[in-house]
């Protein structure tokens, strides 16, 4: 998921895109202690979701709030 196609949804849909994101990096976080994480670099690619997504977020309410 690029940021322009997160620039196209809702503030609503990238709260919920952010809470499913961050339950999917806490399994991840739980199978890595586990031992039965399989693809390792998943989990830099979440956070990295995960950070592009609160950006959108912050841009869109400083829009909001000029």
């Amino acid at each position: 998921m690029n940021a322009q196609e997160l620039r196209n949804k809702t503030p609503d849909q990238l709260r919920e895109d952010l809470v499913n994101l961050k339950k999917e990096a806490f399994n991840l976080r739980f199978q890595q202690a586990t031992g039965q994480l399989e693809n390792s670099a998943r989990i830099k690619s979440v956070r990295r979701e995960v950070a592009r997504v609160k950006t959108v977020l912050n841009e869109k309410a400083a829009e909001a709030a000029n």
